[in-house]
């Protein structure tokens, strides 16, 4: 049987993540509140940033920047695109 959580970002039950999908007590906290889809849904919004701004994830610059948008992504007051970034259309 699948793990559940309660989702912080989606506020219902849902299938929880398998692993703790980033280190330290961030990841943990992902990990304990935070599901698959919202997960797929971080995993979309962090390519955009990273083509967006064209950052290098390597950089420890680049790295903080994610790590602070991760967190205001799900639990914060959200992590905007950029005002120049313009959606694809479907």
């Amino acid at each position: 049987m699948a793990r559940t959580v309660n989702c912080a970002l989606l506020g219902k039950e849902a299938e929880g993540l398998d692993y703790t999908p980033y280190p330290g007590d961030l990841g943990q906290r992902i990990y304990d509140t935070i599901s698959k889809e919202a997960w797929q849904s971080w995993l979309g919004h962090q390519t955009m940033l990273i083509n967006e701004y064209r950052l290098t994830p390597i950089e420890p610059e680049a790295r903080k920047f994610l790590e602070t948008e991760m967190e205001k992504f799900f639990f914060g007051e959200g992590s905007a695109a950029p005002k120049e970034f313009v959606p694809p259309d479907p």
